[in-house]
């Protein structure tokens, strides 16, 4: 048992920090064909990266519990596709791309992944694959293997290379719970969220709700996709201009602050919380609970140690929300509840937080933000 005498101690279960992730690249418990960089790792995860193939296929698919990914492409591949000095990923199709690091994972590790931030924010629906599975986005515990991104642009057709980085990986050790009654007893002592009312909804997670009462000076509320645009390159941040690529939506004079989605198209909007991540734990924002509506928000639901926390440059940080509808127009209202933030402990802080001055981080006290690819 942790000592109660210290501040940050370190736990037998959790998700592991940044340290642990560099010895296991040491341990070789990560593997890869190129040496791992340093910035690839983030203080709760590791960005993973594209080798220098795409395999084009028919459908989104899974080995399921007997099957290989590599079994299972040779009945749904169509065509390769050489990544290695860049090239097109369309619109409206599916690819399977063999990542470049690789596992060996101890009993009692395993994993899950989720779109890194700018990859969400372009609307890139990516997912994790491993052998052998049933799930998305899920590592096996002591999973040995390859691992590959299941990658489908759905607004922006993209450029990518070998080395692109689209998705992230989190290591858990042993099941720690992430339990409303550690949640609330968080928000009373470090103030998870805050918000204009002080209402507070811990229910299977921290309620998060949607901004449309605008900017008071424009009224801006958010972004949509525009449906005919150039390509983004994955790599090139400041490389594109945003009325090029979106739409800015705006609150209605003297009309409730509400906004009607278009089926199947793509907006960014903003969280009316300001959300806070404490240094000794983890975030994730749950993509899709159709009890709120026949919508998805946020494809990229990692949030870091030191997100919005005051040690690390931040007082509070909006939540950016990736949302699209499906089949039908939804009308959301401001203050509508439209997913939950999930927290969980680390096994101990990390050596570096999100937001400290020489980490690079890009979305550290966002307000209305897109992805850092426009300008």
């Amino acid at each position: 048992m942790p000592s109660n005498s210290d501040p940050h101690p370190e736990y037998s279960t959790g998700i592991l920090a940044s340290q642990t992730i560099k010895e296991m690249i040491a341990s070789g418990k990560i593997i890869s064909e190129a040496d791992i960089l340093e910035k690839q790792i983030q203080p709760a995860s590791i960005d993973l990266r594209l080798s220098g193939v795409a395999y084009r296929v028919q459908a989104s698919f899974l080995p399921g519990q007997n099957a290989t990914v590599q079994e299972k492409l040779k009945n749904m591949e169509m065509h390769q596709i050489d990544l290695s000095n860049g090239a097109v990923l369309e619109k409206g199709c599916v690819y399977i791309v063999p990542l470049q690091e690789s596992l060996r994972l101890n009993s009692g590790i395993s994993g899950t992944a989720n779109p890194k931030s700018s990859t969400g924010r372009l609307d890139v629906f990516t997912r994790l694959l491993t052998d052998y599975t049933s799930e998305f986005e899920t590592v096996c515990n002591g999973y040995n293997g390859p691992l590959y991104a299941e990658i489908s642009p759905r607004t922006f057709s993209i450029l990518v290379r070998a080395s692109s980085t689209l998705n992230q990986l989190r290591f858990r050790k042993g099941h720690p719970v992430a339990a409303d009654s550690a949640m609330r007893k968080l928000q009373e002592t470090e103030g998870l969220i805050a918000t204009e009312n002080s209402k507070i909804d811990i229910n299977n997670g921290v309620a998060i709700s949607v901004d449309l009462a605008g900017d008071p000076k424009t009224g801006l509320i958010g972004y949509r996709a525009k449906p005919h645009t150039a390509i983004v390159d994955i790599d090139k941040p400041g490389s594109c201009s945003v009325l090029d690529y979106w739409e800015p939506v705006y609150k209605q004079k003297n009309r409730p602050a509400a906004l009607i989605l278009n089926p199947d198209e793509f907006y960014i909007l903003m969280s009316k919380e300001f959300v806070t991540v404490p240094i000794n734990h983890a975030a994730e924002m749950r993509a899709y609970d159709t009890k709120v509506g026949e919508f998805r928000v946020h494809y990229a639901g990692f949030f870091d140690p030191g997100f919005g926390h005051k040690s690390a440059g931040g007082a509070g940080t909006r939540a950016v929300l990736e949302v699209r509808s499906h089949d039908v127009p939804f009308l959301i209202e401001d203050g509508q509840t439209v997913c939950r933030l999930i927290y969980e402990r680390m096994t101990q802080v990390p050596e570096r937080l999100y937001g400290a001055q020489d980490f690079g981080s890009n979305y550290q006290g966002q307000g209305l933000k897109l992805s850092k690819h426009f300008i």
